[in-house]
């Protein structure tokens, strides 16, 4: 019998065979989306025609509406014209017409340069704040900002936040002070009262006396002609860069083992979050000048920033503690295994953990809170659907709902998708399980 050599191990490999058409590309999306099986199919039928019966109805009226006309009886002859008799179309002329208003509500349009520098001074004041990659120098701006907005939209003398800032500073040398001769503990207190004591008795003296000798003003403008989307940032971002410190102190006072702490912030937290938001507001509007010194001039939007930031506080603090219970005890029992006092367990290892759990919860709030500006219109302010009503009062645009309301909706659709986008982002880049 001849030898013969017989392999039965493959020595050369075989090419890659191309996928089935149907599993790959567009088709395949759709049928392992969309139609991966026969009740999956009838359900995307179902929804993909109820998708058309609305756009089929709505894009027509958005998209077919007139932009130019004096009044909504002018608006309807003109869409009675294009479209005929009864059609139905988008009245988008009392945008076009009100706009500015509901921007920037009764503030003087000859000043409006004031809040758009505000804005764009705003955005950069974040930008550090919320991305890594902005240069690091820009957080001067970030210091700088909470007195230099207020002045831009308020007016009057500049020496008013200049002194405002000082006092942080006056604050600061005496702590460094106190807790040199003394102890930390007495220069956390001495610190703070010193700086209530500037704000309190010594400032307006001061910034009096400046501006009497070197006279630098904006025009003042009264606080009743702030309106609109402008108002409803500014209650937004105040409450929003507050509330997140407060209910941070607010959480950890909450888990604290000093008893009259942790039972201040206990009653605080479980009464505001007991209490609607529209009776905080009711209260800053009509019950808080009750409790002032006769003749005192308490600004209306400064009462309402206070009673904002205190009920997202109380919310924040129950987010940030649910993020420090997510905790495990390892995580403390590391902290002090390293020596690291309280102070430096919650800054470096407790916290940064604690928030990057929230993220979700935290952004919700501020989202929320973003929204329930909208409330401040009952007690008088003409935020946005202040301006709605008024708008609707006047008798040329009486009867006019869905483009007031729509475009409102869809601005306040910009800023909170923006919010949840950030959100999103910040938990993929902190995101550490892998």
């Amino acid at each position: 019998m001849a030898n013969t050599e017989i392999s039965f191990v493959r020595t050369e490999m075989l090419q890659e065979q191309a996928p089935p058409a149907l599993n790959v590309g567009l088709v395949g999306w759709v049928r392992g989306n969309l139609f991966p099986d026969v009740l999956s199919g009838i359900l995307t039928v179902v929804a993909l025609y109820l998708i058309y019966s609305l756009l089929s109805g709505l894009l027509p009226w958005v998209f077919g509406g007139v932009w130019n006309a004096g009044s909504l009886s002018e608006c309807r002859e003109i869409i009675a014209a294009a479209h005929g008799e009864g059609a139905e179309a988008a009245c988008w002329a009392v945008i076009h017409e009100r706009f500015w208003q509901l921007m920037y509500g009764f503030y003087p349009d000859h000043l409006y340069w004031r809040p758009n520098l505000a804005l764009v001074l705003l955005f950069a004041a974040i930008a550090p704040v919320l991305f890594e990659g902005a240069p690091r120098k820009m957080f001067w701006i970030t210091a700088a900002s909470p007195f230099i907005i207020p002045w831009l939209l308020w007016g009057g003398t500049v020496w008013v936040p200049i002194m405002a800032a000082m006092g942080f500073v006056i604050g600061y040398f005496v702590y460094k002070l106190v807790a040199q001769v003394s102890s930390n503990l007495l220069g956390l207190i001495a610190g703070p009262l010193a700086l209530v004591i500037w704000w309190l008795f010594l400032s307006s003296y001061a910034s009096s006396g400046l501006a009497s000798v070197i006279p630098l003003e904006l025009e003042p403008v009264a606080s009743r002609k702030f309106g609109g989307f402008m108002l409803a940032i500014l209650l937004g971002v105040t409450g929003i860069s507050m509330s997140f410190p407060i209910g941070i102190v607010l959480a950890l006072g909450r888990q604290s083992n000093l008893v009259i702490i942790k039972a201040l912030c206990v009653g605080f937290i479980e009464f505001i979050r007991g209490v609607p938001l529209i009776t905080l507001l009711f209260v800053a509007q009509v019950m808080l000048s009750y409790f002032l010194p006769a003749g005192t001039d308490f600004d209306i939007i400064l009462r309402v920033m206070i009673m904002i930031t205190l009920f997202a506080s109380a919310y924040m603090a129950e987010v940030i503690r649910g993020g420090l219970a997510a905790l495990p005890t390892g995580q403390y029992e590391g902290a002090d295994s390293l020596g690291l006092d309280y102070w430096q367990a919650q800054r470096l290892i407790i916290m940064p953990q604690a928030l990057k759990i929230s993220i979700p919860g935290i952004v919700s709030t501020f989202i929320g809170l973003f929204k329930d500006t909208t409330l401040v219109s009952i007690i008088s302010l003409s935020d946005p659907i202040g301006w709605v009503k008024f708008i609707q009062a006047n008798a040329e645009w009486n009867g006019i709902v869905w483009e007031l309301y729509g475009f409102v909706a869809f601005v306040f659709f910009l800023f909170c998708f923006g919010m949840s986008r950030y959100s999103m982002y910040l938990e993929r880049k902190l995101k550490t399980g892998h």
